[in-house]
């Protein structure tokens, strides 16, 4: 098992703020990367944003690139997701994925995910 605890999540209107936060357990968080990926009514999950075991690299999907930022605390076994300029479209539950190979890709079922914060962007 790879316990994964989401929170942050909450209402907000378009063009505000929340950062969202994952709390790791069960394993040498610093030895995986990690992700968020996010899953909006009636649609399937799309990867967000995701960074290297060391905190040193990052990428992020189109769609919140500059306005999304991921980072990680390794001596809190926390990933983190600091959502800037929330649009209506960004409505969605938000999971934090621990890869369960080192090859795998953020999207693989067979990943470890947590339960998911809901984010609401609405006025």
């Amino acid at each position: 098992e790879a316990p994964l605890v989401e929170a942050g999540g909450g209402l907000v209107q378009p063009g505000g703020s929340l950062r969202l936060s994952c709390v790791a357990s069960g394993f040498t968080f610093s030895d995986y990367w990690m992700s968020w990926v996010r899953q909006a009514p009636g649609k399937g999950l799309e990867w967000v944003s995701s960074i290297t075991s060391s905190g040193g690299g990052t990428s992020s999907a189109d769609s919140v690139r500059g306005r999304f930022t991921i980072s990680r605390d390794n001596s809190k076994n926390t990933v983190y997701l600091q959502m800037n300029s929330l649009k209506p479209e960004d409505t969605a539950v938000y999971y934090c994925v621990r890869p369960r190979f080192l090859t795998s890709r953020p999207l693989d079922d067979d990943n470890f995910r947590g339960q998911g914060t809901q984010v609401t962007v609405s006025s």
